[in-house]
């Protein structure tokens, strides 16, 4: 089999890139600049993802696609028209690349989408589903939709299998952006206004999504399936920040400052969306997943969290 990857270079491409390499999946990899791979790794550059890119390089002899690149979503997004912005590389590029995929005879295309595809969050104790209605409420989760919703009409048109994979927030070795400020957080023993938040989130260790992919790669009951990834194991903001002490062998510094006194300051800044990660729900369902392909994530949160604090204390030497 041989395999395309997109986005290898990106923190989820370079984890499962090592995984496909110990498995002895021959692997090709779309890239925008020269990155250190692993060896035995075969690399294309292309220019840009979207309507009009030439893939037929990239998947000549090839079986299935693992399409991780994107525009991805930022807190503040500065374009004029963001949802313009993330169609032309979410959309159009996605089904221009699922297209050619299917004309060059490729079987099967995983397509990683998001979570936000569900909805921004759940009620507790009822947690999103792969099966549910979709609610897109933010241009970067219109445009993962619109792409889902074009890659199973060219599912059904052409024959090629499509698998879409909704994770939602990733972390683990390498991780960036919050999760990494949170940790670093945590490190420094900075004191944090959090630790009264009773809520319940789901998150995804990076190589419990790599295990997820590569079971969708093959297996015949994934095809033309959407799949929901988390690790089973729901936190509350309070009990991740615990955790993540824990990990690292620190004690987490956290004042119980109300909930709702967290709720009322972020509305009166203006930074509603920012309370609504650190105190709302957001729970995830992966029984479709265990019912159709037998998966089970095969790391714990203590795991991966031990796993990134690891990597983020040799990092910080």
């Amino acid at each position: 089999m041989k395999l395309l990857v997109t986005g290898a270079s990106g923190f989820v491409g370079k984890a499962l890139i090592a995984e496909l390499a110990k498995h002895g999946i021959e692997v090709r990899c779309a890239l925008r600049k020269h990155c250190l791979l692993p060896a035995g790794v075969e690399s294309i550059l292309l220019n840009s993802i979207g309507k009009d890119t030439n893939w037929s390089a990239a998947l000549r002899e090839v079986n299935a696609v693992v399409h991780l690149a994107a525009r991805v979503h930022v807190m503040n997004d500065t374009a004029g028209d963001p949802l313009t912005e993330f169609r032309k590389v979410n959309v159009d590029g996605t089904l221009n690349l699922a297209m050619q995929a299917a004309q060059a005879g490729v079987k099967r295309f995983i397509f990683i989408s998001s979570i936000k595809v569900n909805g921004e969050a759940t009620q507790a104790g009822q947690p999103f589903t792969a099966d549910d209605i979709a609610n897109p409420q933010d241009p970067y989760a219109v445009s993962k939709f619109e792409a889902e919703q074009g890659l199973l009409k060219i599912a059904q048109e052409t024959g090629m299998e499509v698998v879409i994979i909704r994770p939602p927030l990733v972390y683990g070795a390498g991780v960036k952006a919050n999760f990494l400020s949170m940790m670093r957080a945590v490190k420094r023993g900075l004191p944090l206004p959090l630790g009264a938040i009773d809520n319940k989130r789901s998150f995804v260790y990076v190589e419990n999504l790599v295990s997820l992919i590569l079971k969708c790669i093959e297996h015949p009951a994934a095809a033309n399936q959407v799949f929901l990834a988390a690790d089973g194991e729901d936190l509350s903001t309070t009990g991740l920040l615990l955790a993540c002490a824990k990990a690292l062998g620190v004690k987490a510094r956290l004042l119980p400052v109300p909930q709702k006194l967290i709720e009322l300051g972020a509305a009166l800044i203006g930074k509603q969306n920012v309370a609504q990660r650190l105190c709302g729900n957001l729970q995830i369902d992966i029984s479709k997943a265990h019912r159709l392909l037998g998966w089970q994530p095969p790391f714990s949160v203590a795991d991966g969290l031990k796993k990134t604090a690891v990597a983020l204390c040799e990092t910080d030497k």
